[in-house]
């Protein structure tokens, strides 16, 4: 008599309890991770804006002055040609990469200085590109930035 030797693997059914087990995790995970794009784009447009603060307060500490609205978020990555020229201008500029990004929709930040609430005013206008708005589409400002 030949004696049974044992097979190590799972059992059907072990591998049918580690998928249902899995499903569940992923119908109840899935949705609230993948269900806030727009929420992602908020909070990235609030970073981007907490950078370009930085890199205007350090266009400051060189220079003495924020740039002007005329002369924009474009002297930060080159050397403006309009208005009062900055005096100790820095080689490179003020960006990481030397361009001025985009918000999360495509968009340009915008900018005026002096602000109308701080030194500066810098916004991203949301999801519709225009000023104002509610929810999703509401503007995202520096001085509202906690």
């Amino acid at each position: 008599m030949k004696s049974r030797h044992q097979e190590s693997g799972f059992t059907l059914i072990e591998l049918l309890v580690v998928l249902v087990i899995i499903g569940v995790l992923a119908g109840y995970i899935g949705p609230k991770i993948m269900g806030r794009p727009e929420e992602a784009k908020r909070t990235k447009a609030a970073l981007q804006i907490r950078g370009i603060e930085t890199a205007l307060k350090m266009y400051k500490l060189d220079n003495g002055m924020y740039p002007s609205t005329e002369q924009g978020l474009q002297a930060l990555v080159e050397p403006p040609t309009t208005g009062k020229l900055p005096p100790k201008w820095r080689d490179g500029g003020y960006m990481e990469k030397g361009k001025m990004p985009l918000d999360p929709w495509g968009n340009e930040f915008v900018y005026l200085s002096p602000g109308l609430n701080s030194d500066f005013d810098l916004s991203s206008y949301g999801n519709d590109g225009e000023s104002g708005g509610e929810d999703d589409a509401k503007d995202i400002n520096n001085w509202e930035i906690e």
